[in-house]
């Protein structure tokens, strides 16, 4: 029984914790939303921008390096 109740005490304790952090949990603004998915949209962009000249590159490189194995030029 003794089980029974320190189980059920860690549980209420645990859901106070809960309580307690969701009053902390704050509704960003439209302004901060907006700012945070501009940052988001650009580093992709960039991103993806940056992975496509590094495919090229190695893609250009890995066939010109093909290309002098096999004898073609």
């Amino acid at each position: 029984m003794n089980k029974v109740t320190e189980t059920w005490e860690n549980f209420t304790g645990f859901l106070s914790d809960v309580r307690s952090e969701t009053k902390k949990v704050v509704t960003p603004s439209r302004k901060e939303v907006q700012a945070t998915t501009t940052v988001v949209i650009v580093t992709v962009l960039l991103f993806g921008v940056f992975f496509f000249v590094v495919d090229r590159l190695c893609a250009f490189g890995l066939d010109r390096l093909l290309k002098n194995l096999s004898g073609s030029h």
